[in-house]
């Protein structure tokens, strides 16, 4: 009986344990290779080399979502549907100038994040990085994550400004939401 009582206060003892490690065992304890195994040859190791070409091209990367799925249509989106939800010929070049001003900034933003991230990673690859310097490019990496986010937030606000109540109706039925 005591060893059940025993086998029972340890099992409890070590759930803070695996919920720290979301229930999952620690790879490499057993010799599986860990989730990481492979990326350690990245050019930068916390962004897939798909990660980067989407920051440096502007790609949307699910950054409006907020705004998408709530009714707030974005403008490649509306002119590739300019026909199904009706956009006028001033509209299409209204959302057109809308869109090229926000891929400049958006693929500038992306630049920025992508020598962010990889100057944090030589900072780990020189093998002495600091406190102080961590959080600096962090802080600094956060900041550009979130002046990227806000730009393509911002432009479905633009966007959603361009079109009528009922256009976004169109918009929103035509994308399936």
């Amino acid at each position: 009986m005591r060893s059940v009582v025993l086998a029972f206060i340890l099992s409890i003892a070590a759930l803070p344990v695996a919920a720290q490690h979301g229930g999952h065992q620690s790879h490499g304890a057993r010799g599986d290779p860990s989730p990481y195994a492979g990326q350690q040859s990245r050019d930068i190791k916390a962004l897939s080399d798909q990660e980067v070409k989407d920051l440096v091209a502007g790609a949307g990367m699910g950054m409006a979502m907020a705004a998408e799925l709530n009714r707030f249509p974005g403008p490649m989106h509306a002119l590739e549907l300019a026909d199904r939800i009706g956009l006028s010929q001033d509209q299409r070049e209204r959302l057109q100038v809308v869109m090229l001003r926000h891929k400049e900034r958006a693929r500038q933003l992306g630049e920025e994040v992508v020598a962010l991230e990889r100057e944090l990673d030589t900072l780990f690859v020189r093998g002495r990085p600091t406190i102080e310097e961590v959080d600096r490019l962090t802080t600094s990496i956060g900041e550009a994550r979130g002046r990227l986010r806000s730009d393509h937030l911002k432009t479905h606000l633009a966007t959603t400004a361009l079109l009528t109540p009922e256009q976004v109706d169109r918009y929103v039925k035509a994308r399936g939401y």
